[in-house]
């Protein structure tokens, strides 16, 4: 991952600059983050924006295509630029990178909730007070994702800490303290 952050990371400097400087970064991190889940949810766009083949022109017109009405201009043009220079096929590396510095930059911390089944908005809440005041940090962002293995409760983690309070891991305990 170093080696592939010594390419993203200047990319993701750059624009979050000029985000700021243009004060449009609350606006594009939404917009990033609706792009990553585009291309998380669309395996083909990916491949296709990266395909070796296809040519700059024609990866940039459907760049402009399927963003030009729906993303900041800025955000538009650092996608063609990426195209421009070959390196749209880490698009995701380089707006998940611009996401990270953003976040260390405005004190944000990323918790990740993994849960048998999906969150209601309360819960989300209630999750995410009590890793707020463990983690010590007024602000958080949320990630939630399901797991069916779990069988119920969740995983939250925040940096390097991990609260597992899902039932396999319960029921993996008790087996344990049973084998004994």
């Amino acid at each position: 991952m170093p080696l592939l952050n010594s390419v993203t990371t200047p990319y993701a400097e750059a624009f979050l600059q000029v985000s700021n400087d243009l004060n449009q970064t609350d606006e594009i991190v939404v917009q990033v983050k609706e792009i990553l889940s585009l291309f998380r949810e669309s395996p083909e766009l990916e491949k296709t924006l990266s395909s070796p083949i296809l040519e700059k022109e024609s990866k940039k017109s459907i760049i402009v295509q399927l963003f030009s009405e729906k993303i900041n201009s800025s955000l538009l043009n650092l996608l063609k630029l990426l195209a421009d220079r070959q390196r749209i096929g880490i698009v995701i590396p380089i707006l998940e990178r611009y996401l990270e510095i953003y976040r260390e930059n405005s004190n944000i911390a990323l918790a990740t909730v993994t849960s048998a089944v999906e969150l209601s908005d309360e819960q989300k809440d209630l999750i995410k007070q009590k890793i707020s005041a463990i983690a010590g940090t007024e602000r958080l962002e949320l990630v939630t994702k399901t797991d069916k293995t779990l069988i119920g409760g969740f995983i939250a983690s925040v940096g390097s800490k991990v609260i597992d309070a899902s039932l396999s891991s319960q029921i993996r305990k008790l087996g344990l303290a049973l084998s004994k």
